[in-house]
């Protein structure tokens, strides 16, 4: 079955990793080998996703025995637009599903939706901390 909004994997994958780093937070360093067996993924994957964190400035990361990445500032404090975009870029307002800066075709055939899609997901992302999703990730959102 098809779904017209998608996310790419490495996108998933960073929602899901930086949950759990929130969730566990109170455990200080966690390793990426913990984070890859907990979601069962390629741990070198993680690995590539987690330098786009530190760079967007959402996690930290600690060489040697008793680092690990964590963290970079508390979750009531990152937006999963930041998450989100620190994978695929800005969030692009282009009205077009295709892709395209102009419409090849006189009108578009989806009207408006594409646009109230993009409208939609930017609120939501923008608006929801990764400390909201971490309790409802962990069954504690009340």
């Amino acid at each position: 079955m098809s779904s017209i909004v998608k996310i790419t994997g490495a996108a998933s994958l960073a929602l899901h990793a930086m949950s759990y780093l929130a969730v566990h937070a109170d455990q200080g360093m966690t390793s990426t080998r913990e984070v890859a067996e907990a979601f069962k993924c390629s741990e070198d994957h993680l690995k590539k996703v987690v330098q786009r964190l530190v760079r967007a400035g959402v996690i930290k990361t600690v060489r040697g025995p008793r680092g690990g990445i964590a963290l970079a500032r508390p979750p009531a404090k990152i937006t999963l637009l930041e998450i989100f975009e620190a994978m695929e870029g800005p969030l692009n307002d282009n009205n077009c599903i295709l892709g395209n800066p102009v419409c090849q075709y006189k009108e578009c055939i989806l009207g408006g939706l594409t646009e109230s899609l993009n409208k939609q997901a930017r609120a939501y992302l923008s608006k929801t901390k990764l400390s909201q999703l971490a309790k409802r990730i962990a069954g504690t959102d009340g």
